[in-house]
């Protein structure tokens, strides 16, 4: 029987497309939504070059770059793909506790170095100190090792012990230290602090799960010492969870009032309003804000200012109205995928675009603490309203209240600054290893220790010594800069956060200014009148039975 050419070229193509995979009858499907071809595509690439590219490679990294790969093209910073290890300091940042011995421990020069040892801890309680090296870990050395590797090893079940040998600054021995490790509760509250003229100080430097119950103490103890005012301190709190951020803000705001609304793609609105009514009725606010507030600060910030609960002081926020969400993966891998954005009662959105976010990181402003020193334009703004009709702003973070900027550098201090700056990471690196020393050779140092001469000409040694190309006259022209961060880490390692606040306090200008007003006003009405912004109805909406929620616009 002859076969004709046209029944020929038909059955060609049935043995092709089965034995390509299907590859053009999928083709004609469309190729990027078969999600079955990409994934056979993806394998088909990994195969090909663990069996013929010219080098050995790890199959397992080529996945797990591809892996990051699909969620880097969201391009949202805030998604990420996290291998089980790394899931694990996210989860104890986020839940605050952990099994080990209460260490920050970070690789330099090539040591495995402790950091800081945790207040309270069994490793602060074992006499560890800033600067220690670890060079073995039950019986093992430890050179060459990660950072996770070390880490893994040092956490463990409570009521476990771990063998570390030390070698510490200007000891020749290795000196071994048996800790037993116990449930590390990291800390949302470092400490408080009354101030003077009643008013208490509580700073917040992350939001975790046990933040509002920390918050609620620290109030309480200060409330107990005749605190009548209150400065909550966000300006380096970076957020954290959302529950927890809802919960604080429900601390300061009558039940029934507006805090957050999350709005996502395929579900309906979610309003988290007050519950349990307000605790501290008649306590005046102010609270601290800067370009290191974010996330669940940001939340609380924005709640407490559209219900006029509380005066926000500083400068404008990072601007992150994102939420993220959790997925579990196989494997223990974790998917942390932006899902919602949240907006304050009065409806606005805080959310930055990430090229404005990069802009602000990358501008090379400096101030002597650390914050932002430019103001910028509300023109383009959108405006809102608070509940007492006072004019806000939204887009881009959290604009405060009152503007007050920290002592800026002079354009000479600048340029020095610039100059050090080069060095990249290894002048913080060169501090802290310098404080370590400075303290040792200190051993019964006072609070109000000063910055000398010598002291700075050591440190610039410690800096050649790193690399740096800074001459001694840039460190001298950035001198006030270069003091007040050697000054804050000696504080810090000597005498814990409580010591650097101390230290630095007296030239906060925005501490400094929300301790006047707060001293000045007899109640929370006066402290917005003082600070320029009264309220349009008379009253604080949401902080009182008359209170009421914001209006959308």
């Amino acid at each position: 029987m002859k076969v004709t050419k046209t029944t020929i070229v038909p059955a060609m193509l049935v043995i092709l497309a089965i034995t390509s995979g299907g590859w053009l009858l999928q083709r004609d499907v469309g190729m990027d939504a078969n999600v079955y071809f990409q994934t056979r595509l993806l394998e088909e690439v990994v195969s090909r070059i663990d069996r013929y590219f010219v080098d050995e490679v790890d199959v397992d990294d080529l996945y797990q770059a591809a892996l990051r790969g699909v969620v880097d093209q969201l391009g949202d910073r805030n998604s990420q793909f996290l291998e089980a290890s790394d899931w694990e300091d996210v989860r104890i940042r986020t839940q605050g506790e952990y099994g080990g011995v209460g260490l920050e421990v970070d690789n330099r020069d090539g040591h495995l170095t402790i950091v800081a040892p945790i207040p309270g801890t069994p490793g602060a309680r074992a006499g560890l100190r800033p600067g220690d090296r670890i060079v073995e870990v039950d019986g093992d050395p430890v050179e060459g090792w990660l950072i996770d590797r070390a880490v893994d090893l040092l956490r463990g079940e409570p009521g476990t012990t771990v063998t570390m040998g030390i070698r510490r600054p200007g000891m020749e021995r290795v000196m071994s230290f048996d800790v037993t490790r116990e449930v590390i509760h990291f800390p949302s509250v470092p400490f408080a602090r009354m101030l003077g003229g009643g008013v208490g100080y509580v700073p917040l430097r992350i939001f975790n799960g046990t933040t509002t119950a920390e918050v609620r103490s620290a109030i309480d103890s200060l409330v107990a010492k005749g605190m009548t005012s209150l400065v909550l301190d966000l300006r380096n709190n970076r957020g954290g969870l959302l529950t927890e951020g809802v919960g604080l803000a429900d601390l300061f705001l009558d039940e029934g009032v507006d805090i957050v609304e999350i709005r996502g793609r395929n579900t309906a609105p979610e309003i988290h309003r007050a519950r349990d009514g307000q605790e501290y009725t008649d306590l005046p606010i102010v609270m601290l804000i800067g370009h290191g507030s974010a996330s669940a600060a940001e939340i609380v910030a924005g709640a407490l200012q559209d219900q006029d609960r509380a005066l926000l002081v500083g400068a404008t926020t990072f601007g992150k109205g994102s939420v993220q969400s959790l997925f579990q993966l196989s494997g223990g891998n974790v998917l942390k995928l932006t899902t919602a954005r949240w907006y304050t009662p009065s409806g606005r959105s805080i959310q930055k675009e990430p090229a404005d976010q990069l802009a602000r990181a990358e501008s090379g402003v400096v101030t002597l603490p650390g914050d932002a020193a430019e103001r910028p334009s509300l023109a383009d703004k959108p405006e809102f309203r608070s509940a007492g009709g006072r004019l806000l702003h939204g887009g881009g973070g959290i604009v405060p209240d009152m503007w007050v900027l920290q002592d800026t550098l002079t354009t000479d201090e600048y340029a020095a600054v610039r100059k050090i700056f080069e060095a990249g990471s290894g002048f913080f690196v060169a501090l802290q290893n310098w404080a370590v020393h400075y303290l040792q050779a200190h051993p019964g140092l006072e609070r109000g220790f000063r910055i000398t001469d010598a002291d700075l000409a050591s440190f610039h040694a410690a800096l050649l010594e790193r690399g740096a190309e800074v001459s001694f006259d840039d460190l001298v022209r950035a001198r006030r800069y270069v003091e007040f961060h050697l000054g804050a880490e000696i504080a810090l390692q000597a005498w814990e956060d409580q010591g650097r606040f101390d230290r630095t306090a007296a030239g906060d200008l925005q501490l400094g200014r929300a301790i006047e007003l707060l001293q000045a006003a007899d109640d929370r009405l006066e402290l917005f009148e003082l600070a320029g912004n009264p309220l349009a109805s008379g009253r604080a909406g949401g902080a009182g039975s008359t209170g009421e929620s914001a209006s959308r616009r």
